[in-house]
């Protein structure tokens, strides 16, 4: 039976909603409850993702995400007793234009400068050591961060769920959000399609869903749903286990080893934002595809004989400047926002988690500082543009 009362309500059983719920009732901050409207957990956004997780970004504050984030998936067994399926593989970045070079070494500098020392700039021969089937034509050189990889992030899911479980929240799945209550500018209510649940908090973990969420309190919210898809291939006994992530910047190709194969994507830069009622949301796009595998065939040549074993679309939540929205809101109080990663919500959630949950208890962010994430920076013009994001 859903509650009727709740100190803090989630919207949004993701990666982003199981990591706040777990850090909040960590700090036993009341009764917690965190709606999804599919059946189970991480089947949207964090279900159909690749699984990267980097410290390679362009900004202080994404770097800091990193920082943290990836500490905790390294040590995730440790901390939770459950595997995060993190697997070191170093993000190789493929780099083809004089350009690109000197903002990777800006962006490299300033990795170093907040504590990612490992990462470097490759030259062409060392790029062909690590990744010896990879074709280089136009390359003129590489950003490489040996502790960026991959990790699980259905099981990163999993157990932030679980850990908030045995602390105390409750979870409650096929549970739709149709209307959200405010009485002097503050929430009340929240109405879902099993009843109502009092609130003074609600907190919009929604993903893609964000903006139809902000809508029901009157709220733009500027992040928008874009297809991206991705394909798994069968087993290629050529490219090792340990192969690098793969990325060539210029075009958003990427592939990494997943189990006997690899799995392949990229980035559709003439995507439009998808239309979420739509009965084929995660569609594939055909005649990207094509275009995906050609490029995929190019840089790749061995893939001529591989077999393609799965394809896979998912949404991205993107913001104007590809960053997240990470705060609470000015014009409606008791609501906060945690959504609009761009791409790489995954990996950040760890950190996402305890910033959320230190604004709302603490009032501020103080593990780290994500203060201009906040939703005004969009109409007062204080974007920050995150430049490495595929």
């Amino acid at each position: 039976m859903l509650p009727t009362t709740a100190d803090i309500v989630i919207i949004g059983g993701g990666c982003m909603g199981a990591s706040v719920a777990y850090q909040l009732a960590q700090r036993n901050a009341g009764k917690i409850v965190l709606l999804e409207r599919e059946k189970f957990l991480a089947m949207g956004s964090t279900g159909r993702n690749a699984g990267g997780v980097r410290h390679q970004f362009s900004t202080p504050v994404n770097i800091q995400l990193s920082n943290y984030s990836l500490d905790v998936i390294q040590r995730f067994a440790k901390i939770f007793g459950a595997s995060a399926e993190y697997r070191p593989l170093g993000y190789l970045f493929l780099l083809t234009s004089p350009q690109e070079i000197s903002v990777f070494e800006k962006n490299i500098a300033l990795q170093q400068a907040l504590g990612v020392h490992d990462v470097t700039l490759l030259e062409p021969a060392e790029i062909a050591r690590r990744a010896p089937q990879v074709n280089l034509e136009g390359v003129l050189g590489g950003s490489f961060c040996p502790r960026d990889g991959t990790a699980d992030p259905y099981t990163v899911t999993q157990t932030f769920a679980a850990h908030a479980r045995q602390r105390g929240a409750r979870i409650e799945t096929e549970t739709t959000v149709i209307g959200i209550e405010t009485q002097n500018g503050r929430v009340t209510r929240v109405q879902t399609n099993r009843g109502d649940i009092e609130t003074r908090v609600v907190v919009n973990c929604a993903g893609p869903w964000a903006a139809r969420i902000g809508a029901l309190v009157d709220l733009e919210i500027p992040i928008v749903p874009l297809r991206r898809q991705f394909f798994n291939t069968a087993a290629i006994p050529e490219i090792a286990r340990d192969h690098p992530f793969v990325i060539e910047f210029a075009t958003s190709l990427y592939f990494h080893p997943d189990s006997a194969g690899l799995l392949i994507g990229m980035s559709n830069k003439a995507e439009t934002p998808r239309d979420l009622d739509a009965p084929n949301l995660y569609a594939i796009d055909e005649t990207f595809y094509h275009e995906m595998l050609a490029r995929a065939l190019y840089r790749l040549p061995l893939l001529e004989n591989a077999r393609v074993t799965k394809r896979i679309a998912g949404l991205y939540e993107m913001t104007p400047d590809a960053h997240p929205i990470l705060g609470a809101t000015r014009d409606v109080s008791g609501f906060y926002i945690c959504a609009g990663f761009s791409g790489h919500g995954f990996q950040h959630s760890p950190a996402a988690g305890v910033a959320l949950s230190e604004i709302i208890l603490d009032g501020k962010a103080k593990t780290i500082d994500v203060s201009m994430l906040d939703l005004e920076r969009f109409r007062e013009k204080r974007m920050i543009l995150e430049a490495n994001v595929i």
